[in-house]
């Protein structure tokens, strides 16, 4: 297997070190504190009450997740950083690359489930089907955060399994190729990005928006109701609608961003120290830690807890 080394030509500058480990670190601290914020709410709610709602059990993991994410982009970034000839070994270089797709894909599939629990719990359909889902999601939620996780787990063994057969088609060409032999590999690369690393995400951007298209017509159909019944003011349904959609729209737009920005970055189509390359690096950081805070400011509960912390630090720096 060829092993990845870098060239003193190819060694960033000291300033494009710092600002690199200003920005991205930044992003990733404050990801890690929102998501460390939303794991710990929701696992004091687990101990008090001896048991947690299956919105919280979603929100706990996808914490969990995003802080194992974040702190791995940390850690690579630290180390491609500060020893480039270490992280670059082929072994390093592709492990990294394999528990990011593993922690991504589960932080991925986490948020879609919690979009689609809280649309199957908002949306007003009178199907059959529907209303047994409805009925039945509590005790179906579980089995789904386990299947998302094996399905990521299975995607990274896959990734391993290539990285040794592939050799030099790897999905994932090492970076002391040049840019004649990374243009030479590069329909290669597409193609494999598309069967080991895309299909992970695609799922769950189509659950996105089918979630979206079905809340909007749901709203649809409860404003047409309360025309028909003469009702001009807002009810708390329409509220419930009108949140739900404005949380998943977010995460919809932070969602395509990210999936493009990983593309470029996992693709290797730009060099390690080059500006697209960190621009990628810096839109994955920001997207956790983005979607982590708006969340918080739209659960009821996430964001009466985080006001209660507010006024418990103004208290103690008051004193």
């Amino acid at each position: 297997m060829i092993q990845a080394c870098s060239s003193s030509e190819n060694d960033p500058s000291p300033s494009l070190v710092i600002w690199m480990l200003i920005i991205i670190g930044t992003e990733c601290i404050l990801g890690i504190l929102a998501n460390g914020f939303i794991a710990a709410i929701n696992t004091a709610e687990w101990i008090h009450n001896k048991v947690l709602s299956t919105s919280g059990k979603i929100l706990l993991c996808l914490g969990v997740s995003r802080i194992g994410l974040q702190s791995l982009m940390m850690l690579e970034l630290t180390l491609s950083s500060t020893s480039p000839q270490f992280y670059n070994d082929d072994v390093v270089y592709h492990a990294f690359r394999g528990c990011f797709m593993f922690l991504n894909h589960c932080s991925l599939w986490f948020a879609a489930w919690l979009s689609f629990f809280y649309f199957v719990k908002v949306a007003d359909f009178s199907y059959p089907l529907f209303l047994k889902l409805k009925w039945r999601i509590s005790g179906l939620m579980p089995w789904f955060l386990q299947l998302s996780v094996f399905a990521s787990l299975g995607q990274s063994v896959l990734f391993f399994q290539n990285i040794h057969t592939m050799n030099c088609n790897s999905i994932f060409a090492p970076r002391s190729f040049n840019s004649t032999r990374k243009k030479s590999f590069a329909e290669a690369t597409v193609i494999n990005l598309v069967l080991f690393l895309n299909l992970g995400i695609f799922i769950p951007l189509v659950m996105f928006i089918l979630v979206a298209t079905l809340l909007i017509i749901s709203l649809k159909r409860h404003i047409l109701h309360m025309k028909s019944n003469a009702t001009g003011s807002r009810d708390p349904s329409m509220e419930a609608h009108l949140g739900a959609i404005r949380a998943i729209s977010y995460f919809l737009i932070l969602y395509i961003v990210k999936v493009l920005a990983l593309f470029l970055y996992m693709s290797n189509f730009f060099d390690i120290n080059s500006p697209l390359n960190i621009l990628c690096k810096i839109i994955m950081a920001a997207y956790p830690a983005g979607h982590s805070i708006l969340m918080i400011q739209d659960n009821p509960g996430l964001k009466r807890a985080w006001k209660r912390l507010q006024a418990q630090v103004h208290l103690y720096f008051k004193k």
